[in-house]
């Protein structure tokens, strides 16, 4: 299965909104990750709301700092910024 990791700096609101949108739009033939350089402490509830009115779901998802092995692990990475 191919493998993609959003990154941004905080992981908070663009990166997992493409990340809920991969998902979603993938229907489970990629794995989707997401990760940032220096990760808040949650998502920020107006890419919360917004992916909501949308009908996906990413309220439960966690901010993750970027790792080396997600960089190596994910076939595509793309960066937001």
């Amino acid at each position: 299965m191919p493998s993609v990791l959003f990154v941004c700096v905080h992981n908070a609101g663009r990166s997992q909104m493409a990340a809920g949108f991969m998902t979603a739009l993938s229907g489970g033939k990629v794995e989707v990750l997401s990760a940032g350089s220096a990760p808040r402490d949650s998502i920020n509830p107006t890419a919360v709301e917004a992916m909501a009115e949308v009908g996906i779901d990413i309220a439960n998802n966690s901010p993750k700092v970027l790792t080396t092995e997600a960089v190596q692990q994910s076939d595509v990475v793309i960066t937001m910024g």
